[in-house]
């Protein structure tokens, strides 16, 4: 005989054991692996896939009824993979202003080496 006690509910010996969401592991891994690689650029991939997976496991976890364990992670993911957003998008600016920089500063030199344009302009 089951006794309920009060403020909680009672399982049904049949009912499965709650288990962590694999969906949050991967979104967790996938987020790590992203912040790992987010200086290289190559942690955006990993990091919006995480971001994907990460709001298909609350989905699943809501609806789950209990069952579905795992969304305490789910600010942790969130907030690794906009950390890792960041970083890259940081390393995208960082790329284009000292290209930009590395424009400028040639901008008044000529743009070839070779003596036969030099030749034709009298030099």
């Amino acid at each position: 005989m089951l006794w309920a006690q009060e403020g909680y509910a009672v399982r049904h010996p049949e009912d499965p054991d709650p288990v962590e969401s694999t969906k949050i592991v991967a979104a967790f891994t996938l987020a790590v692996l992203a912040v790992v690689f987010s200086p290289f650029v190559g942690g955006a991939v990993p990091a919006l896939l995480a971001l994907l997976l990460a709001r298909q496991a609350e989905a699943e976890i809501r609806d789950s009824e209990g069952f579905l364990l795992g969304g305490r992670r789910l600010p942790l993911i969130r907030r690794l993979c906009w950390i890792a957003l960041g970083i890259a998008a940081a390393v995208v600016v960082a790329i284009l202003l000292v290209w930009i920089v590395g424009l400028a500063r040639s901008a008044g030199e000529p743009s070839f080496e070779g003596e036969i344009a030099l030749s034709r302009l009298g030099g």
